[in-house]
């Protein structure tokens, strides 16, 4: 048997007036945007950025982005020789975009790159009104390099990073060179005299080197003896 419950008219409406009065009531949190600007935390990815000296065009970010949103362009430069040795090629960057109409803010670029030239900035005001304009050059990436915040600090008692720790550790000793062992006489490939030709500045005699014939003789342990066959009498 269902039981009608009697609804009083406009209780709905006094709910929702009710929720108002007490939202009207209490401190508002709004930040003033734009002229307040949020705290955002320090990982926060709002955008990449490039160190362009960094760059060896190695071409690893375009080669794992998902997306293949990140363009790169370059040419090789030959440096000079310098005394002595062969002239150098390089790899000189003419053209670093990201297209973040694509980009779906992954960090697979960031976190491949061999040589730190990438980094995550929280920069995130680059809204435009056209997506064709979201094609960003190197010279806008570079610029927002110089909003990208310092690492944090480790936590207490974390490790020291691997690169810190090899630096501050102390280097081994050079150990010192094996003093020369004075040849005795009998010795093979020693200088008749001895220590005094040594001494003297007569350098020693060396061992001949093996011929092929006798390396080929030389058999591992345990092998059996070549079989001779019968001579041919001439």
């Amino acid at each position: 048997m269902m039981v009608r419950v009697a609804h009083i008219p406009g209780e709905g409406l006094a709910k929702g007036l009710g929720v108002t009065l007490r939202h009207m009531l209490r401190k508002s949190d709004t930040q003033q945007y734009p002229e307040v600007k949020p705290d955002l935390p320090p990982r926060s990815r709002g955008v990449i950025a490039l160190v362009e000296e960094n760059c060896t065009v190695c071409m690893l970010c375009a080669r794992e982005c998902p997306d293949w949103c990140i363009y790169i362009d370059s040419h090789k430069e030959t440096l000079p020789a310098p005394e002595g040795g062969r002239p150098r090629v390089r790899n000189v960057l003419d053209r670093f975009a990201i297209d973040f109409s694509l980009c779906m803010y992954c960090g697979i670029c960031v976190e491949v790159c061999p040589f730190d030239a990438l980094f995550w900035s929280p920069e995130f005001e680059y809204a435009e009104y056209d997506i064709r304009d979201l094609l960003h050059e190197k010279d806008r990436l570079r610029e927002w390099a110089a909003t990208v915040p310092p690492p944090p600090p480790l936590e207490a008692g974390a490790e020291p990073p691997k690169e810190l720790a090899a630096s501050r550790a102390p280097r081994p000793a050079a150990r010192p060179a094996p003093a020369a062992r004075p040849e005795r006489r009998g010795e093979p490939g020693a200088a008749p005299g001895g220590a005094r030709a040594a001494e003297a500045g007569t350098p020693p005699r060396r061992k001949p080197p093996m011929t092929m014939r006798d390396i080929r003789a030389i058999r591992p342990p345990g092998s059996l003896p070549k079989r001779e066959g019968p001579k041919e009498e001439p």
